[in-house]
């Protein structure tokens, strides 16, 4: 980073012109007649910069001739609103350095990296007030982003003086422009591009700040080379091109300029990371934005937009792709063209594109029937126009192809005349939809493909025609090589390329010639490109050489994964199938070849299943694993549990958590052998990723060392939100250490220490953490032996803790003192929603303290009091305390030994109380008597919408009194019966009650003595009752005979509903 930013000041007279370029050139190279000044002090502030001078007739002038260069009136409009902030990125990704752009977003899902947005009037400000501008800035985007849209809407902010203000002289400049020159000073690339700086009247004043403009160095003819590169002083000396770029950006020439460069990601890593002060990133559309650009492309048509965008919203593949605009607009127009073809006479027999090549087949139909227009002979007879087709499509195909050989995607006359292209071509309306001309300043005139991927859709059907005509490498730049006669001894070859490309320019490429094989593009290009029917002679020959280049063990690479979408392209599926469905069926454990592991990646990256959450529990070995690791990078949640992993490859997992690129976002190693090594592995990991959120490693042995290594971690982690070490017999040391990372950490919330024989000590010091933690909502302390000495302990943090919302107590041998500590807490907490105390020791004597919280705390919602001893006596105080309560609304009291008495006090309660939602008395024996109380209430509730009475020894009476309730109630949805009496009498009850009610949505009726007549009565009621959705009456000796006739009944009845037998 440089430490000061060089302004300059003062006047300077008008001189004749070449005075005024030298004053020019003195400013460029950071001198001025009143010599530097220092940048701001710390005091200042970034947002306001030093003003020009506003009688700067240079900055004015030079303005109004960019304005008249870009077209600056109002009808340009603006551009999208994803160009007013780029993303702040921290460098080059592997990926970015190594593969082909369309991998780079298929493999990231088209999702950018989480990165600090910044606005784009603060590009080239300090980000704070004690660092500096940035000289060197490099904007990276993927071909067909926006990069020169960008540019060229920054420049014309800045002329309409609504930009960065503080820049007085912007000098915009293309390496397309660059390109014409061999050799070129300092002091004449200004001249050439700005002729106007020498005028008089421009000379009035030396500009405070410059900045120089290097659009498209992915464009530029030579790569840059840093490291041979002579070191140039001197604006006046004539050097190569490339050297003149390396000698500006080493700050060598025009040292107190600021300089922006523009690129695709594999180019920009020709600057050494030591020269670039700030990297930013253009983000593709998101699914708004990708609409609105359709919307823009048929105004007319409404329904149009609708339907293209449907086809791009149902292909996962293709709506990836359409984040980058370029893209979008081509799918667009190819999509729209098919619309159409769909409403004539065979549209019927038009289906939806299903791989890229279809997609660029469409497109080329559509240019084809735009150049009979263009003819003026709308009914002319196809064969004309398909030979001028395909002449054009040859002739632009050598281009094409020769071009992207030698990585050149910007092309001049000569290149032109060069590979035969008739220049009277580029005036058809054929030759217009893939290649674009382009304006230069001074320059010859330019020619690129209007999108790189046209560029290898064209390279691919010349190459496809001349493979069958060749006999020497179409490769090989002087034409001379072994002797190849064929289409596939060609296709090998180009597949062999491919392979061996590390950069992976060649990956798309193969992909269209793999794609123009496939009956379903043979269909759409016959006549036009390709004979009909020739491909069926190539593609199971063609598929076969593919499959071949999955053999060699090892790492699955993205060349291996680009060999799936070459297949898919071919339509040669059945190997992604077998895979898919043994993903579907677990039974990945048996699929083992390299060719299924390069499936398997290429799956992770494709298939919807894998979007969400990538599961791969119970089915990889350590070697299956060690070969996906590259493409595990990309999974967002990765599910790796019961796969017996032990130590050794939770290193490997760490290295891949480690890397720059990796996006996971969630990983679960549930129940497999990992001990402590293996937990340093994973918090060596923690340090410097950025991407996860979430580790579960529940059922595991890290022990207290392994705690204390993931502890140490999460004093430096600041993305992790949720670590779930539940069952790794952690005890009270690695619970002491986790307490300690607490204490420092403020970005976990989510915390599971369940099962890891913690006692009242780890408990201390998990209680002392939490008075100092704001952060952590979620603790699950279940199945330790905490005691009422580590409730205590709890308690105390309760009070002073103002953050911590759910709390799980479970199975900890908490008895009456514990709880009513915890419950002191409580009267004064406010932020606890959820306390689970299930399986403790509460008796009727610590039920009071329950009642005392319930009445006073007014946040609590959810309390679970399962399988404790409370007794009807302990119930009854609770029940009295919900006559009060207005926050609860869960409330479980399975299994407390309750009886009528506690269901009376309870319904009573309910009649008056309106913040309840779910009641559960499972396994408590409160019989006929305490479930009528229970129905008496529900007339009179209306707020329970759920009632769980399983195992309660309710017989007919008691169903009989819930079956007129349900006649009245409106708002209970879900009544669990299971495990009782109540025969048939009891079903024939709630039946006559299913007729009217209107409200219930789950009923459970399961092994309660039916048999066939009580199931027929529940059956029939539905045919008035749409609204119930599941029914359970499994266990009820219906028979297998009557069960048929029963679901047949609820089907006919309710066809809504579903029904368990």
């Amino acid at each position: 980073m440089r430490k000061q930013e060089v302004r300059v000041g003062g006047e300077a007279g008008p001189g004749s012109p070449a005075e005024q370029v030298k004053a020019l050139m003195d400013l460029l190279a950071g001198k001025g007649s009143q010599g530097t000044q220092a940048l701001p002090t710390p005091d200042s502030t970034p947002d306001a910069p030093p003003e020009p001078p506003g009688n700067d007739s240079r900055t004015q002038r030079h303005q109004e001739f960019l304005l008249s260069r870009l077209g600056g009136g109002p009808e340009q409009g603006e551009p999208p609103a994803r160009l007013a902030s780029l993303l702040l990125v921290d460098g080059l990704t592997d990926l970015q350095l190594q593969e082909h752009d369309f991998t780079q977003v298929e493999a990231t899902r088209g999702a950018g990296r989480s990165a600090k947005p910044i606005a784009l009037d603060g590009l080239f400000l300090p980000l704070s007030r004690v660092s500096v501008p940035p000289r060197v800035s490099i904007t990276l985007g993927v071909a067909g982003v926006g990069k020169t849209t960008l540019v060229r809407h920054f420049v014309r902010l800045w002329a309409r003086g609504q930009l960065a203000k503080d820049f007085s002289l912007v000098l915009p400049m293309t390496f397309r422009e660059l390109n014409t020159q061999e050799k070129l000073s300092a002091d004449r690339l200004v001249r050439l591009a700005y002729p106007h700086v020498g005028e008089p009247s421009l000379a009035t004043a030396a500009p405070a700040r410059a900045l120089l403009i290097l659009d498209g160095l992915d464009e530029c003819k030579t790569p840059l080379d840093f490291s041979n590169s002579a070191a140039c002083t001197d604006p006046k000396k004539e050097i190569p091109m490339d050297s003149l770029v390396t000698n500006i950006i080493r700050g060598n020439l025009f040292p107190g300029v600021s300089v922006w460069v523009t690129s695709r990601p594999s180019a920009a890593s020709q600057v050494p990371g030591g020269l670039v002060d700030r990297m930013t990133e253009i983000r593709g559309f998101n699914e708004e934005e990708m609409q609105a650009c359709l919307g823009q492309q048929f105004p007319e048509d409404q329904s149009l937009t609708g339907w293209v965008l449907a086809q791009v919203q149902a292909n996962r593949a293709l709506y990836l792709m359409c984040t980058i605009p370029a893209f979008c607009l081509l799918v667009g127009s190819a999509l729209a063209h098919l619309c159409r073809q769909r409403q004539g006479p065979a549209g019927a027999e038009l289906s939806s594109p299903r791989t890229l090549s279809e997609i660029y087949a469409w497109y080329f139909r559509m240019a084809l029937g735009r150049e009979g227009n263009d003819k003026g002979k709308v009914s002319q007879r196809i064969e004309p126009v398909a030979h001028r087709g395909r002449r054009v499509l040859g002739t632009l195909g050598r281009l094409a192809f020769h071009g992207l050989v030698r990585k050149k995607y910007v092309f001049y006359e000569q290149d032109l005349k060069a590979f035969g292209v008739d220049l009277a071509l580029l005036q058809s309306a054929l030759c217009g939809q893939f290649l674009q001309q382009g304006e230069t300043l001074g320059s010859p005139a330019t020619y690129c493909f209007s999108h790189l991927s046209l560029q290898e859709f064209v390279a691919a059907t010349y190459y496809y025609g001349a493979s069958k005509r060749a006999i020497f490498d179409l490769f090989t730049e002087s034409g001379v090589s072994w002797p190849r006669l064929g289409f596939l001894t060609h296709f090998r070859g180009a597949v062999q390329r491919a392979m061996q490309a590390e950069d992976g320019r060649l990956d798309v490429f193969l992909r269209f010639l793999s794609g123009l094989l496939s009956p379903r593009v043979n269909a759409l290009l016959a006549g036009s490109l390709l004979a009909p029917g020739e491909h069926q002679g190539y593609r199971a020959q063609a598929a076969g050489l593919l499959q071949g280049c999955l053999a060699p063990e090892g790492a699955v690479s993205a060349r291996a994964v680009n060999i799936l979408r070459c297949l898919h392209e071919l339509q040669h599926t059945e190997l992604a199938r077998s895979v898919e469905e043994a993903m579907e069926h677990g039974g990945l454990a048996g699929l083992t070849s390299p060719a299924h592991r390069a499936t398997l990646a290429y799956l992770l990256q494709v298939s919807d299943a894998c979007v969400q959450e990538a599961n791969l529990s119970l089915s990889l070995s350590q070697a299956v694993l060690q070969s996906l690791l590259p493409q595990l990078l990309y999974c967002q949640s990765l599910r790796l549990d019961t796969n017996q992993f032990q130590d050794p490859v939770m290193e490997l997992l760490g290295s891949v958590l480690s890397g720059k690129d990796c996006r996971i976002q969630k990983i679960s190693l549930a129940e497999n052998q990992i001990r402590n090594k293996g937990a340093k592995a994973l918090a060596r990991s923690l340090l410097v990723n950025r991407s996860l959120t979430a580790l579960d490693l529940r059922s595991n042995c890290i022990g207290p060392q392994g705690a204390k290594a993931l502890a140490d971690a999460l004093k430096i982690n600041r993305t992790l939100t949720s670590l779930s070490l539940q069952n790794n017999t952690i005890k009270d040391d690695g619970a002491g250490s986790i307490a300690e990372a607490l204490a420092a950490n403020r970005t976990l919330c989510v915390l599971h220490l369940q099962k890891n024989t913690i006692g009242p000590m780890g408990a201390q010091k998990m209680a002392d953490a939490l008075k100092q933690n704001r952060r952590l909502k979620e603790l699950m302390f279940s199945s330790n032996s905490i005691s009422d000495r580590g409730a205590k302990a709890l308690a105390e943090a309760l009070k002073v803790n103002q953050g911590l919302e759910s709390l799980g107590l479970q199975s900890n041998s908490i008895s009456d003192a514990g709880v009513a500590a915890l419950m002191g807490a409580l009267c004064t907490n406010r932020t606890l929603l959820s306390l689970n105390l299930r399986e403790n020791s509460v008796s009727p004597e610590g039920a009071p303290a329950l009642a005392r919280a319930l009445c006073t705390n007014s946040t609590l919602k959810h309390l679970d009091l399962t399988a404790n001893l409370l007794h009807d006596q302990g119930a009854q105080a609770i029940a009295g305390a919900m006559r009060e309560n207005r926050a609860l609304t869960s409330l479980h009291l399975q299994w407390n030994f309750l009886q009528a008495g506690a269901a009376k006090a309870l319904g009573q309660a309910l009649q008056l109380n309106r913040s309840l939602t779910s009641l559960d008395l499972q396994e408590n024996a409160i019989g006929n008597e305490g479930a009528s109380a229970v129905a008496r209430a529900l007339k009179a509730n209306t707020a329970l919408t759920a009632l769980y009475l399983q195992v309660a020894s309710i017989g007919a009476p008691g169903a009989q009194a819930l079956g007129e309730a349900l006649a009245v109630n409106k708002t209970l949805e879900i009544l669990d019966l299971r495990g009782n009496a109540i025969g048939v009498a009891g079903a024939k009850a709630l039946a006559n009650a299913l007729k009217v009610n209107s409200s219930l949505r789950r009923l459970n009726l399961q092994e309660n003595s039916l048999g066939m007549d009580g199931a027929i009565c529940v059956a029939t009621a539905l045919s008035g009752n749409h609204r119930l959705q599941h029914i359970n009456l499994q266990g009820n000796h219906i028979g297998e005979s009557g069960a048929r006739m029963i679901s047949e009944a609820i089907r006919t009845n309710a066809p809504t509903c579903t029904v368990e037998m």
